[in-house]
C-alpha cells in the first residue's frame, strides 16, 4: 500500500514538472470553463421564442444523448488506444488514472486541477467541431428553438460533467459533501479509479444511465454486473 502511494506521489511530481506550466492557475481554468459555459447557456436561453410543447422534448432527449455519448467516449477512446484519439487515451488512461487512484483521489493543490478539467483549447475545439454543425443541422431539420434548446442542454450537461468530476477529486471533508447525492456518485467514480475495475466498470462520470443500460454498473455493496 505504501509503495503504491509513493509511486503516485512520484508520478504526480513528474507530471507537475513536465505538464503544468508555472503560469497555470487552476482556479482561473475552472472559472473560465464555468463562465464560457454559462455564457453559451444564457445566449441559448434568451434566443428561445414561443417554444412549442414538442420542442421542450429536446431537453430530456439531449440529456440522454449526452449521457450515452459520455459513456461511449469514456469506455472507447479514453480507455482503448485508437489512432485518431491517441492524445485522449494518453491524457486519461496513462495520466489521469495514474495521477488519481482509489487510494489517492484528492487534489494536493489547485495546480492539480489540470489533471481533471478539459483544456480550454480542447473545449473550444469540440464546441466548434461538434456544437456548431449540430446546431445548424437541428435548425435546418426542425427549428431554431430545437437548436437553441439542444445547445443550452448540451453545454449545461458538459458543465455539470466538469463540476461533478472536479468535486469527486476534492477533499471528502469539503463542504461539497453536503450536496445531496454527491457522496454516492463520488463512490461510483472511486470504484472506477480502482486499477482492477477501471477498464470494465462505471464509465459514466455523471449519472450511471449508460452503465446501467450496458451492464457496466458496479457498486461495492453488490456484485458487478459481470463477475470479476
Amino acid at each position: 500500500m505504501q509503495d503504491n502511494l509513493e509511486s503516485v506521489k512520484i508520478f504526480r511530481q513528474k507530471y507537475r514538472e513536465e505538464k503544468i506550466s508555472k503560469h497555470y492557475y487552476g482556479w482561473r481554468h475552472f472559472t473560465l470553463t464555468t463562465i464560457l459555459s454559462i455564457a453559451i447557456i444564457s445566449i441559448s436561453f434568451f434566443r428561445l421564442r414561443d417554444v412549442q410543447s414538442l420542442e421542450w422534448l429536446t431537453i430530456p432527449l439531449t440529456f440522454l444523448y449526452a449521457n450515452i455519448a459520455e459513456y461511449f467516449g469514456h469506455i472507447g477512446p479514453m480507455h482503448h488506444l485508437r489512432k485518431p484519439f491517441g492524445l485522449m487515451y494518453q491524457r486519461h488512461t496513462k495520466e489521469h488514472h495514474v495521477f488519481f487512484t482509489d487510494k489517492y483521489m484528492e487534489f494536493d493543490s489547485s495546480k492539480d486541477f489540470k489533471a481533471v478539467l478539459f483544456p480550454i483549447v480542447l473545449v473550444l475545439f469540440f464546441f466548434g467541431l461538434i456544437g456548431i454543425p449540430s446546431w445548424l443541422l437541428l435548425y435546418w431539420l426542425f427549428s431554431s428553438n430545437v437548436a437553441w434548446l439542444f445547445s443550452m442542454t448540451a453545454v449545461a450537461y458538459f458543465l455539470n460533467y466538469e463540476w461533478l468530476h472536479f468535486a469527486y477529486h476534492c477533499s471528502e471533508e469539503s463542504w461539497l459533501r453536503y450536496i445531496p447525492g454527491l457522496k454516492k456518485l463520488r463512490q461510483l467514480h472511486l470504484h472506477h479509479h480502482n486499477q482492477k475495475l477501471m477498464s470494465r466498470y462505471n464509465f459514466n462520470i455523471t449519472y450511471p444511465i449508460g452503465d446501467i443500460l450496458f451492464g457496466t454498473y458496479y457498486k461495492a455493496s453488490t456484485k458487478p454486473t459481470n463477475q470479476l
